[in-house]
């Protein structure tokens, strides 16, 4: 994954609790709750690591996703929760429902990275819905660097556990490897278009609002790991 644009909202829980995986609970940075509006790169795409996929290798993501963490019987794990996921190739949404569980949507979609002015990169995701289309863009400032300790930027980019809810019940749980990103801070991003599709108009409304947070995250190789069912 690369070049990942993530824009932050706090947001009331019980907005989400419907989301909720069984199983998981809602985890809180400093007592706040967030979904994340993130978009990025898809780079030498395989199955289980090892089997590209023809002309599926390379494309862009969006999705909206929040935070949850599940008592295992030796550790707590911390993960993410997809509201809605979206990729511009029909064969790669359909695997991921498949092997997930997860609510991914097959659109039209764009991005553009670039360098803009002196040392900062602008990062812009786009996607048609309907006859409309919306965008994810920003600008960065200063130098990437590795997030401070308990800052949002870590606990953000520092959940390694994917959930979603299995259709006979109880949840599917899947491990997501990759070292700690480097985050550049932002001058300027924002959220354009139709939010609708994201979860109904309350969490719309969450969207159109000015983020808490926003920052471009740097990427790495990831793995994820097949998904098992936790009853």
């Amino acid at each position: 994954w690369r070049h990942l644009a993530m824009l932050n909202y706090e947001v009331d829980a019980g907005l989400l609790l419907r989301f909720v995986p069984t199983g998981t609970e809602l985890d809180r940075w400093h007592g706040k709750v967030f979904v994340s509006l993130v978009g990025f790169q898809f780079l030498n795409t395989k199955m289980f690591g090892v089997v590209p996929i023809p002309l599926h290798s390379n494309f862009e993501e969006v999705n909206l996703r929040f935070y949850v963490r599940r008592q295992a019987p030796n550790e707590v794990r911390r993960g993410v929760v997809f509201i809605r996921e979206m990729v511009p190739r029909r064969a790669i949404a359909i695997i991921a429902r498949t092997l997930y569980h997860e609510n991914y949507l097959a659109l039209p979609m764009a991005h553009e990275i670039c360098p803009v002015g002196d040392n900062s990169l602008k990062a812009a995701y786009r996607w048609q819905y309907g006859n409309c289309w919306s965008h994810v863009d920003l600008e960065t400032v200063g130098n990437p660097e590795l997030p401070v300790e308990g800052s949002i930027e870590q606990f953000i980019t520092e959940h390694y556990w994917g959930y979603a809810a299995h259709p006979g019940g109880g949840c599917v749980e899947y491990r997501v490897t990759h070292p700690s990103w480097k985050v550049w801070q932002v001058r300027r991003s924002e959220f354009e278009g139709a939010a609708e599709e994201f979860g109904g108009k309350e969490i719309a409304a969450v969207l159109r609002a000015k983020p808490e947070s926003a920052f471009l995250a740097e990427g790495s190789a990831v793995s994820v790991m097949r998904g098992q069912r936790q009853r």
